[in-house]
């Protein structure tokens, strides 16, 4: 990031302390690859941010061929500092 910023590496990371920011600790997630993908997430989106009158919105996840009965472990509390993770 400094070297696209233009910034030096010191400056940069000063300014993530000021504000408390750690991306090096965020967990990523991939992308779709479905060609529709950009569509299907407008749609979405527009559900959102302009509901039909009278509408029900529902946001349900799922995952092909799994029935999601109950978590195989309880969520841990997070200590500060520390990204939250669940079992799949």
């Amino acid at each position: 990031m400094a070297q696209r910023s233009g910034l030096s590496h010191n400056t940069v990371s000063r300014i993530w302390r000021a504000f408390g920011l750690q991306p090096h600790r965020t967990e990523t997630f991939k992308l779709s690859a479905d060609p529709f993908f950009i569509e299907k997430v407008r749609d979405v989106v527009g559900l959102y941010l302009n509901p039909p009158d009278r509408a029900l919105v529902l946001c349900v996840d799922e995952k092909s061929q799994i029935q999601a009965l109950d978590r195989t472990r309880p969520l841990f509390a997070m200590r500060p500092g520390q990204v939250e993770r669940r079992t799949p």
